[in-house]
């Protein structure tokens, strides 16, 4: 199958490999068209014709409008389609229960909590409450390697430019996020590394966090310390000391909860991994699992997809205000809420921000949605969640591990190297970029354009998720690509 039309209403196929103009091809169905131009993987052509002002239709939704008559055969990209979104929008709730799998039981090998948590590793961690630190946090690291050993994992800190010079709700975000880091559980042992003048002082820090395990998380003010590094490895050496008693044991995948987020994604990305993420992500559901989709600004145009399945009318009424709300953060910037996509999607086949959208809501598979979240809050509702955050690869990747993930896929149908603080599997959309990016990509969901079912990559990436949560480290693992990156709006003191 070299085209897909992916919805019976849709009036565009995608390539699935590159088409010289005057190649006929047959779709499922019988439908045959003729390419009347070249057209690339992943970038769409005609199967009528279309008006000028007439919509192009894909995934059965509306993706944009013609900017002028398209013959059939056509390519259908930017130079003739724009987008139908504005800044305004009302929605309306009609709730629809898809079919999802039968329930099922699956395990992983983690660790148990002493507060019942379940994690999928066992390091220690130095979380910076400013960036003044970041140094210092840097040097502990590499000079602290040696505790690594037995069940101690890894030794990670993750510097950031923040916790000094904001105010308001930036300064709340900074606190709230660097907070919600030290209580995930894969941290089997936490250092929290200040300076002692910054205007997120210790004790505001600790305020925020609440109650903690003295055991398990240490607190060091740089500037109390004659030797900051000497005091420093003497807390790391007794949280490596309690973070080693923990050992790997069976626990129920009901217990996982997994991100969702895509980047760099081509014309392919809605055919092929992010529906077999929302496969996997059905699958874990059914077993009684959580998962979480962020990325607000690339719902635009798909809202309904995901609102019409939220479980009852408060869920609805959180969604809705998380979509205009960052509808008004666009705003309120003098930004269009439709400047998207990126010159990358555009490359590989996204035409408008609606297109991108009905990709990207595909790793929401088909179920219900339980909760949304705000910025910094964490999952307590087992089953499908939406969190609020930005498109941004880094910042929504830690968003979604602030809210406990403790894995996150990530499908791509270009490519990228950077790993967030939990294990970040990363996906291909195709299976070149899986051959040419082998020091990136951990799953190749390539497949489910050259015959393999959705259902059957979906139940793939469930067992490589699984052995994940058990020990098997991603690429960007054993690449130490360990990053965060804080949402930030307002100004620098």
């Amino acid at each position: 199958m070299r085209l897909i039309r992916i919805h019976p209403a849709d009036n565009v196929a995608v390539a699935l490999e590159d088409i010289a103009a005057g190649e006929s091809l047959t779709l499922d169905g019988g439908v045959t068209v003729t390419a009347a131009e070249d057209v690339k993987r992943g970038h769409k052509l005609a199967l009528a014709s279309i008006p000028a002002e007439g919509q192009i239709v894909k995934y059965g939704c509306v993706i944009g409008l013609a900017k002028c008559d398209i013959a059939p055969g056509q390519w259908v990209h930017t130079h003739n389609v724009r987008t139908g979104l504005s800044e305004g929008g009302e929605y309306v709730y009609e709730h629809v229960t898809l079919p999802m799998p039968a329930p099922a039981s699956y395990t992983f090998r983690g660790y148990r909590r002493p507060d019942g948590r379940a994690a999928v590793r066992n390091e220690l961690w130095i979380i910076p409450t400013v960036g003044c630190v970041n140094s210092v946090a840097q040097q502990l690291v590499q000079q602290n390697q040696h505790l690594v050993t037995g069940s101690v994992e890894g030794l990670y800190t993750f510097p950031h430019p923040f916790g000094c010079s904001q105010m308001g709700d930036d300064h709340a975000q900074t606190r709230k996020l660097l907070a919600a880091l030290v209580r995930h559980p894969n941290a089997g042992g936490v250092l929290v590394l200040g300076l002692g003048c910054e205007n997120l002082t210790m004790d505001q820090f600790k305020a925020e966090l609440g109650q903690w395990d003295d055991e398990r998380v240490k607190f060091l003010v740089c500037q109390d310390e004659p030797d900051e590094l000497a005091a420093g490895s003497a807390l790391l050496a007794e949280l490596a000391a309690y973070a080693g008693q923990a050992h790997r044991e069976d626990i129920p995948a009901s217990e996982l909860v997994i991100g969702m987020k895509c980047g760099g994604s081509d014309g392919l990305s809605g055919i092929t991994a992010n529906p077999a993420v929302g496969r996997f992500s059905d699958l874990l559901i059914a077993a009684g699992g959580s998962t979480v989709l962020t990325e607000v600004p690339e719902m635009f145009g798909a809202e309904s997809i995901l609102f019409n399945r939220c479980a009852d009318r408060a869920v609805f009424d959180k969604a809705v205000k998380m979509v205009e709300d960052f509808k008004d953060y666009f705003v309120s910037h003098g930004q269009v809420v439709y400047e998207n996509p990126s010159p990358g999607n555009k490359a590989g086949g996204i035409t408008t921000l609606e297109d991108k959208s009905c990709g990207c809501v595909q790793k929401g598979g088909s179920a219900q949605v339980v909760d949304v979240l705000h910025y910094g809050d964490a999952v307590t509702k087992k089953g499908l969640n939406l969190l609020s955050g930005p498109g941004n690869d880094l910042v929504s990747a830690t968003a979604l591990t602030a809210a406990g993930a403790h894995i996150i896929l990530f499908t791509t149908g270009r490519g990228t190297p950077f790993g967030a603080p939990a294990p970040t599997v990363k996906i291909s959309t195709n299976t070149a970029l899986y051959e040419k990016k082998s020091g990136w990509i951990d799953f190749n969901a390539g497949t489910a354009a050259q015959g393999e079912s959705l259902d059957d990559t979906g139940r793939r990436l469930l067992d490589f998720v699984l052995k994940v949560a058990g020990g098997e480290k991603t690429r960007s693992e054993l690449h130490g690509a360990r990053e965060i990156s804080i949402f930030k709006d307002g100004v620098v003191l």
